[in-house]
């Protein structure tokens, strides 16, 4: 799946997620990110892994529990409209589940190890999408999505934070 989604298939604000995926086959995108999130945070040393760059700002290991369950809730949400699921679907508050994931007790290996995991089962979902599948159109958070918006979501999201671990946090 190579075409990008117009506006109506994703929330306004996830706008600027999907403006950051590359051109080509947004499956290549998602597949390739899981050894692109490793290769990023393997020079993360264990006590860096909790640095904030300011006060009440995520540390590395919560950024990392963040990208985790955003995973989880897109990749969900994507499962449900590619199957024609007109239920609509909740949105979620980052900062509530940043708090409640336990993400700074667990090493940072272990957080891009469950990454990999999540992002291996999604792509088990969206890779034998029909064309017809990836345009079917749900909600969630209020707001319209496709299956295809939702995948250049999930990609985007991961690029945005990579980005931020970069300039805030000085993860090279």
């Amino acid at each position: 799946m190579s075409e990008r989604p117009d506006p109506s298939e994703y929330a306004p604000f996830m706008a600027g997620y999907v403006r950051l995926v590359p051109e080509g086959d947004i499956l290549s995108c998602l597949a390739e990110q899981a050894a692109q999130v490793r290769r990023v945070l393997a020079g993360v040393t264990g006590e860096r892994e909790t640095y904030r760059y300011a006060p009440e700002k995520w540390t590395i290991r919560e950024v990392m529990g963040h990208v985790c369950d955003t995973e989880r809730v897109f990749g969900y949400r994507a499962l449900c409209v590619a199957r024609g699921d007109q239920t609509p679907l909740p949105g979620f508050d980052e900062n509530s589940y940043a708090a409640r994931s336990g993400a700074n007790a667990l090493p940072l290996a272990e957080l891009v190890a469950t990454f990999e995991r999540a992002r291996a089962a999604h792509l088990d979902v969206l890779r034998p999408l029909s064309a017809e599948a990836w345009l079917h159109k749900g909600t969630a958070n209020g707001q319209p999505l496709s299956a295809r918006g939702q995948a250049y979501a999930m990609a985007g999201h991961v690029l945005h934070h990579l980005a931020g671990l970069r300039d805030r946090y000085g993860v090279a």
